[in-house]
């Protein structure tokens, strides 16, 4: 019999350390509901369940962000709402404007009403803003939205410009026509409608035999324009000097281009450009229908102070109200595809959530059953030290 080294108890000792040491996972793991609290529970475990809790928290970040799209897009068609009630009215003042019944005075009335629409539609577009991003003058273009888990997974939004200057230019809609002419061999052309739509007018008169100038009407601004001369009297200017002038007075307030090369003499005689046309109620924009000035004696023309631009009017706003129809429609097949979308991120994410569990979470019956095993295990294995301890005692018999 020994008494330095108690094999007994050595042996219920480490036992007993080991069942204390998995009691302790097993309290651990009940207490918390992982079967993974860390990497040395289940190393490769770990990584798949990290991978799927990206995915799963990137889907559910996906999902708020589809929502978002669909609460900017609501936005967007709620102003439209508006803007299509304010053509209507648009379009039934046209209708009654058309009618020889009504005299010019009748007509500035209505006149008056359709300037303050189309600012309302101006306002509307330049105002409409989802955080701090506005939606319908146009900027809202090539954005996109992130509808997925990982880099990439995203769909492209654009919000057309639905301002009056835009609305109108349907598919049959036209817009300014340049005006063109020619001197000599060269021809120019307007590239630009002028202020407010005007009707684009550039006159280029030859200088007389003794004048080296050259007079320029554009738009009704007159500018002149200096023609340079050789030794023997000759103009030297070139149709590319003479056209830079004119672009670079602001009076002028249009874009000439010319054929030709730059080193082209301006050949002697004049040139009207003509042909030219603003973006009149018959080819363009809704925003010609606005008339300035429409209460002074002078006014009689434009929008619809005339039979002729009230029956035009008609068709133009036809093409804005079908380009705004278009536009929602656009916009409310954008939502129905979010909406679809929330729903397929949905089901992906409670499937990775359920695949994840699996992986990670514990199942707490089988684990109450290790419990309750490693419970009976300690409270035994403390009995049994117990008893290994008071086993080297019986030598004291012998040394009595």
């Amino acid at each position: 019999m020994r008494i330095n080294n108690n094999l007994s108890a050595l042996n219920a000792w480490r036992g007993l350390t080991n069942t204390d040491s998995a009691l302790n996972k097993s309290l651990e793991k009940l207490s918390s509901g992982l079967r993974i609290n860390r990497a040395g529970d289940d190393a490769a475990g770990l990584a798949i369940s990290e991978k799927m809790r990206g995915q799963i928290r990137g889907l559910n970040q996906a999902m708020r962000n589809a929502q978002d799209g669909i609460s900017l897009i609501q936005t967007a068609e709620g102003a439209l709402t508006e803007t299509h009630a304010i053509l209507q009215r648009m379009r039934e003042l046209a209708v009654q404007a058309a009618n020889d019944t009504n005299t010019l005075t009748d007509r500035k009335e209505i006149q008056k009403e359709i300037n303050q629409l189309l600012d309302e539609i101006d306002r509307i577009g330049n105002h409409t803003e989802f955080n701090t991003q506005k939606l319908l003058d146009g900027t809202y273009a090539s954005k996109k939205l992130h509808i997925g888990a990982n880099n990439d997974q995203d769909m492209d939004i654009n919000i057309s410009d639905l301002r009056a200057s835009a609305l109108g230019m349907g598919a049959t809609g036209g817009s300014a026509t340049h005006a063109t002419g020619t001197l000599g061999e060269m021809t120019f052309t307007a590239k630009t409608a002028g202020a407010a739509g005007n009707s684009i007018k550039v006159e280029l008169v030859d200088p007389k035999d003794n004048d080296k100038t050259l007079s320029i009407s554009v738009n009704d601004n007159t500018i002149t324009v200096n023609l340079a001369t050789g030794s023997a009297g000759a103009i030297t200017s070139t149709v590319n000097d003479i056209v830079t002038e004119i672009n670079n007075n602001s009076a002028a307030n249009a874009l000439v281009t010319a054929s030709g090369s730059g080193t082209d003499v301006v050949s002697a005689g004049e040139v009207t450009l003509t042909g030219g046309a603003d973006a009149g109620a018959g080819s363009g924009n809704i925003a010609s229908l606005k008339v300035a000035n429409v209460d002074d004696d002078a006014t009689t023309t434009g929008g619809v102070l005339t039979q002729a631009g009230a029956n035009a009017a008609i068709e133009n706003i036809n093409k804005a109200i079908e380009q705004v129809s278009a536009e929602r429609s656009k916009l409310g097949a954008i939502q129905n595809r979010l909406e679809h979308t929330i729903k397929n991120l949905g089901v992906a994410a409670e499937n990775l959530s359920a695949a994840e569990s699996r992986i990670r979470d514990v199942d707490m019956a089988a684990e109450m059953m290790n419990f309750t095993k490693q419970t009976i295990l300690l409270q035994a294995g403390t009995a049994m030290l117990a008893q290994a301890n008071a086993r080297p005692q019986s030598v004291l018999q012998l040394l009595g």
